[in-house]
């Protein structure tokens, strides 16, 4: 027989509804506090669930993060796939990773997110984090020999700015350059950006 007994004030039970709600709620509080300010704890009282569901559904407050923002890429995935490997490769492998992303969908959500930037600052805020945090912060801390800070922000401007020229400017012939090409040419900036002398 069923369990007939009330669910906790403010709870659901664990569904894809307490996933949409968890996203929702997710996106208030990162828009409002931004990634470091918003707790697992404050978005999972928002959308009155468990804190564990967050691990549950997302893997944690990174998982969330990113699928938020409705971006197709797992960070953890692509930290293990792009960290696995001689560092001095790190940024073709950072290269193929993202245009694999971005050209199966053109340019996505990620695409959406570098439009509005410069209008909404919320948007912005939540493009440095994702950039500068959740992606480039992990990455120049396994690989650079100093100033992770300032390395994380230049790798950042690389990669905005292509997916801004490649997917929402449209610059030829960058915009339908073959990955290959892409890579070949912007790699090693992005690399001395990573490990080599600033």
């Amino acid at each position: 027989m069923a369990d007939k007994r009330p669910h906790p004030r403010g709870r659901r039970p664990a569904g894809e509804n307490t996933r949409a709600a968890l996203l929702d709620a997710a996106r208030v509080e990162f828009t409002e506090r931004g990634f470091d300010g918003a707790t697992v704890r404050a978005i999972a009282q928002r959308a009155g669930v468990d804190a564990a569901m967050v691990n549950h559904w997302f893997g944690g407050k990174d998982g969330l993060f990113v699928a938020a923002l409705e971006i197709p890429v797992d960070p953890t995935e692509i930290l293990s796939r792009i960290l696995d490997g001689d560092p001095e490769q790190t940024a073709e492998r950072i290269l193929h990773t993202f245009l694999s992303v971005w050209d199966a969908n053109g340019g996505g959500a990620l695409a959406a997110l570098v439009r509005s930037v410069a209008s909404h600052e919320e948007a912005a805020r939540l493009m440095r984090e994702f950039l500068g945090r959740v992606i480039f912060g992990r990455i120049v801390t396994a690989v650079a020999p100093d100033q992770p800070k300032l390395r994380a922000a230049l790798c950042g401007t690389q990669m905005a700015g292509l997916a801004m020229v490649r997917y929402v400017i449209r610059l030829e012939p960058l915009a339908s350059a073959d990955p290959h090409t892409v890579v070949a040419a912007i790699a090693p900036n992005l690399q001395r950006y990573l490990t080599g002398v600033l």
